[in-house]
């Protein structure tokens, strides 16, 4: 099983959960992130085996990346392959690969169910693996011959197999035994488990979640 978490947005603890998850999203610097923290999350994952993924998203670091954008799909295509070209320049320079990516935010959902923005971002990522939920996106990933991985979430709350949108109540799990409890409920149908790096108690979480899956012996490893 694979634990991932959201990296290099310059709020959150970013080389202690580098010891805790097997994969990083890394923020490509449209909705966060900079030359800066990128080399950082990169030079420390390479020191430490952890794989190091795009996490590509609007250009909206007004909002996080949060607001839904109705961008041209060659403008989105171009914005996609921007951000996954700067990540892999600089984590090459300091010695490991992009090994996949993940949108982000607002980009996350709408393609899920907006085939023209998913083939941009397809479009625009290469032939790199991608990570997300069912949807478009994988589908259309799937049909193209690329590998797909079915995301889970630790700390959100779900309805269905749909995330429960962050503006309603609950939306957003912050017990750490509550959210360690739904990591490994999610093993049964995920291939890897998120805990987002935004989140006030993110390591704590993640360091839960972690515990929780090695001790139902889970072995944790990046597929990619």
């Amino acid at each position: 099983m694979d634990l991932n978490a959201d990296l290099g947005e310059e709020v959150t603890d970013d080389a202690s959960l580098l010891t805790l998850v097997t994969s990083a999203n890394v923020a490509c610097g449209y909705h966060a992130g900079t030359p800066v923290t990128m080399r950082a999350v990169c030079a420390e994952a390479a020191r430490l085996g952890v794989a190091v993924g795009a996490q590509v998203s609007y250009a909206d670091r007004e909002n996080f990346g949060r607001v839904a954008r109705d961008v041209p799909s060659d403008l989105l295509t171009e914005q996609v392959a921007d951000q996954v070209g700067a990540l892999s320049a600089i984590a090459g320079e300091e010695g490991v690969a992009v090994s996949y990516i993940k949108a982000h935010g607002a980009l996350y959902h709408r393609v899920r169910e907006d085939a023209e923005q998913a083939a941009a971002v397809l479009a625009g990522s290469g032939h790199l693996p991608v990570l997300g939920q069912h949807g478009v996106l994988l589908d259309l990933a799937v049909g193209a011959g690329r590998a797909t991985y079915w995301e889970g979430f630790a700390d959100r709350a779900y309805r269905g197999d749909t995330l429960v949108p962050r503006d309603e109540p609950g939306a957003l799990i912050e017990d750490v035994v509550a959210i360690a409890a739904q990591a490994v409920e999610l093993v049964r149908k995920a291939d890897s488990i998120c805990v987002h790096g935004d989140s006030p108690n993110a390591v704590e979480a993640a360091r839960a979640v972690r515990r929780a899956l090695t001790d139902a012996g889970i072995e944790l490893v990046a597929p990619w």
